[in-house]
């Protein structure tokens, strides 16, 4: 069966020459029939970097912008996201109090969505940890979140969230209070139940009964690119491999697919998917 040209799209990815394979990774999303990634920026301690200020993550950033400039240079088209990982609070606790290192992670968030105005990158990244913290950090991790929905509204861009497993109910609220559409803002590693706009992992068990009901959502292979950690989450080819999958079976048609991987891509993000 000879599979139609479409448009694969992997909604969050990251590649890391430097500890990881970079380039010759983003070559395997091509080879597989990936067409378009949006290239998340990593934390800030896998890149050796202790910010002391917001200031401080343009190195993170930069270096995001570098990586993405390479894998241009593959045929692939490549959406930059940055931001600051949820994370980062419980790093920088260890230096500073909780107080101050949510001033930071704001600072940073405040850098980032300068990238955005700029026309550099299409989308912030921000959340709250996805593991158990105490009362005083979530509610600091929540007012980091609250900034960055603030920024994501008046930058006009995506906002993709890295939280706990579930439907994150309070943030739909948490975004309409600043005037942030909850359609753009878009939960990293997904289940179907949120009413934020979800990207699934690729093979979720979920993904057939999805398209079936017609369902706006987005895939992505949460690709680390880390050597101490060769294939996590899930390796650079799985977002075409399974699209390709889908079509080859059937569960998939090419009109769904091109509703996935850009039409609803384009909706969320504001960019326009087109095969060149």
């Amino acid at each position: 069966m000879k599979l139609p040209r479409v448009p694969i799209t992997d909604d969050h990815i990251h590649f890391d020459p430097v500890n990881g394979r970079g380039v010759d990774a983003a070559k395997d999303f091509l080879h597989a029939g990936g067409t378009h990634i949006f290239l998340v920026s990593k934390p800030s301690w896998s890149l050796g970097i202790n910010p002391c200020c917001g200031a401080d993550y343009a190195k993170v950033f930069d270096e995001t912008l570098r990586v993405a400039d390479l894998i241009a240079e593959t045929g692939l088209v490549v959406f930059p996201v940055l931001g600051v990982h949820p994370a980062e609070i419980n790093r920088l606790a260890e230096r500073m109090p909780i107080a101050e290192a949510a001033d930071v992670m704001r600072g940073g968030l405040d850098c980032a969505a300068r990238y955005v105005q700029d026309g550099r990158a299409v989308a912030l990244k921000s959340g709250r940890p996805h593991y158990e913290i105490p009362p005083d950090v979530l509610e600091a991790s929540n007012g980091v979140l609250v900034h960055a929905l603030t920024l994501a509204a008046e930058c006009g861009c995506a906002l993709q969230i890295h939280a706990e497993t579930g439907p994150c109910l309070d943030i739909p609220d948490m975004a309409q209070r600043v005037g942030m559409p909850v359609a753009r803002v878009v939960k990293h590693y997904a289940s179907p139940d949120t009413p934020l706009h979800p990207s699934l992992i690729a093979k979720h068990e979920a993904i057939p009964l999805l398209i079936r009901e017609h369902r706006a959502f987005t895939m992505e292979s949460d690709f680390m690119d880390e050597n101490s950690r060769p294939g996590a989450v899930t390796g650079p080819k799985s977002v075409p491999r399974y699209t390709k999958k889908l079509l080859e079976s059937g569960l998939m048609t090419e009109e769904d697919c091109f509703f996935i991987h850009a039409e609803t891509i384009g909706r969320v993000y504001g960019v326009t998917i087109i095969l060149a």
